[in-house]
């Protein structure tokens, strides 16, 4: 299940609007966008992977519960960048505030925001580079925070604004205080 970019140029190159229109007569097929406007037509995951970012995404969702810090999207969630890709990281968070000074307009289509922390997870049919560039590219268009993770090799790298990337080789929790205020990922369940 490998993802399958789609080059429109030089014959078209979607609009926003149009980009929309095609994620709704397709719903049962994922999109993201490049900046260039190369249509990437993402691969579902398989069963470890889906139930490895469910188990991810509930965690967040139970700490912002706790916390009322901001909002948790999870991977069906489309962000339009500032760059003006179109992405859907596997788990995101954006900051109350940031999240709610948008128009009631823009919350209900795919908001144009970075968030503020994201995490992709590495399925076996994904191209780590492709991963990392994607990454940097969140990074560069204003996300204060990214984890990599890849189960196969059991590190994580990671990005953070107007920095160098780190990697963490086999660790047992995640956390960054500055972006996620009281979180901690315990990342052991997926080094199975």
């Amino acid at each position: 299940m490998t993802s399958v970019t789609v080059q429109l140029n030089p014959i078209s190159q979607l609009t926003d609007e149009q980009f929309v229109e095609v994620c709704r007569a397709n719903p049962e097929v994922k999109f993201e966008q490049t900046a260039q406007g190369e249509l990437i037509i993402v691969a579902p995951t398989g069963g470890e992977t889906g139930s490895y970012n469910s188990e991810l995404n509930a965690d967040f969702v139970v700490w912002n519960r706790r916390t009322q810090l901001g909002v948790v999207f999870d991977s069906s969630t489309c962000f339009v960048l500032p760059n003006n890709a179109k992405r859907s990281p596997d788990v995101s968070w954006i900051a109350k505030e940031r999240w709610t000074a948008l128009t009631l307009e823009s919350l209900r289509k795919f908001p144009a925001i970075a968030p503020d922390f994201v995490l992709e997870l590495l399925s076996p049919s994904d191209s780590l580079a492709d991963a990392q560039a994607k990454m940097r590219e969140y990074s560069d268009n204003g996300v204060r925070l990214g984890w990599l993770i890849d189960p196969e090799t059991k590190q994580v790298e990671v990005y953070r604004q107007g920095q160098s990337v780190g990697t963490l080789s086999h660790p047992n929790t995640l956390s960054n205080e500055d972006v996620l205020p009281g979180f901690i990922l315990n990342v052991d369940s997926i080094w199975k």
